[in-house]
């Protein structure tokens, strides 16, 4: 017993000299793409922190004019200043949108669309994970609320914009967590029971199986359509999770920056040649990472694909 003890005391002191290596293998994959973005215009939701933040931040150094869509109105102008001084580009805009209320969707889709005249990239990256049980200001289930029909309603309300100034990119954030997801139409809002991971994880897959179904409705459009895995990101995505947070600090060295979660955002919304695989779902190797579809079984659902295939990532060190 003893002889065990002393053999596992060095295990701390070797994950630790291993940890930048560890994190370097999951963050590998860096969106090179030199593509710029003068007279485009995007929408990122959540950008007020985390990836969303670094996306709407990489947007503006690339020239774009970036419309920081996020609840906290207050801390997204400070995150606008910022992303300003960084980058010099000036045309970065705060506007309030609360994904968990309709009406508060609907006011800023109606906003935007009499304020620009153009929409070039949509990335839906705002969420929330592991929360207590909770509904959205409509009566929906918070996190299948949030994380894909606030999304789903912005999209709809941005939707002709977005055929109008085609080519156009859609980027649903999403997470490897949805193959853990089943679509459980018969307590979709949670009332019959209600466990705060599985709900996340409905809510994951629903983000893919709707960029799979938009992808094949925009057929032909010039819009595109891309759900991506951003890895596991030191973020502030654990907040409304005591033990998730525990769990993320105690292994915060093996997790990825913001900045690094956001390059698989970015790699689909710029990397040219893309349009071909509308409706995939990218992520980071060495994950590896089969057919989403195929875990959702039920006719209901709109369209899953019937050919297997994998899904794409981004190769180490490029795009």
């Amino acid at each position: 017993m003893i002889a065990a003890l002393l053999l596992l005391l060095p295990l701390p002191l070797l994950l630790y000299m291993a940890a930048p290596r560890i994190r370097e293998m999951l963050s590998s994959g860096v969106c090179t793409s030199p593509v710029q973005l003068p007279g485009k215009v995007a929408v990122v939701t959540g950008a007020n922190t985390g990836i969303g933040k670094e996306t709407a931040k990489e947007l503006a150094k690339r020239g774009a004019r970036v419309y920081l869509a996020c609840r906290d109105v207050q801390k997204g102008e400070l995150v606008a200043k910022e992303i300003q001084t960084k980058t010099g580009n000036q045309q970065v805009l705060v506007r309030k949108l609360d994904l968990a209320d309709t009406r508060s969707i609907r006011a800023f889709a109606q906003g935007f669309l009499a304020e620009e005249k153009q929409l070039h990239i949509l990335i839906n990256n705002a969420g929330v994970m592991m929360c207590p049980y909770s509904k959205t200001v409509d009566g929906f289930e918070m996190h299948m609320g949030v994380n894909h029909l606030g999304h789903f309603l912005l999209t709809h309300l941005l939707l002709e914009k977005l055929k109008a100034s085609a080519p156009a990119r859609v980027v649903n954030v999403s997470s490897l967590a949805h193959f853990l997801g089943r679509l459980n139409f018969h307590n979709l809002q949670g009332e019959k029971f209600y466990n705060a991971g599985l709900a996340y994880c409905q809510s994951k897959l629903a983000n893919v199986l709707f960029t799979q179904e938009l992808a094949r409705r925009l057929k032909g459009s010039g819009v595109t359509t891309y759900a991506v895995h951003p890895g596991s990101v030191n973020s502030e995505l654990t907040r409304y999770s005591t033990f998730m947070t525990c769990m993320w600090w105690l292994f915060s060295c093996f997790l990825k920056t913001p900045e690094q979660g956001a390059q698989t955002s970015l790699h689909c919304a710029l990397t040219e040649g893309l349009e071909r695989l509308s409706g995939e779902y990218f992520r980071i190797p060495p994950l590896l990472c089969r057919q989403p579809s195929l875990l959702q079984e039920d006719s209901t659902c709109a369209a899953p694909r019937n050919h297997p295939h994998q899904s794409r990532s981004l190769g180490p060190g490029g795009a």
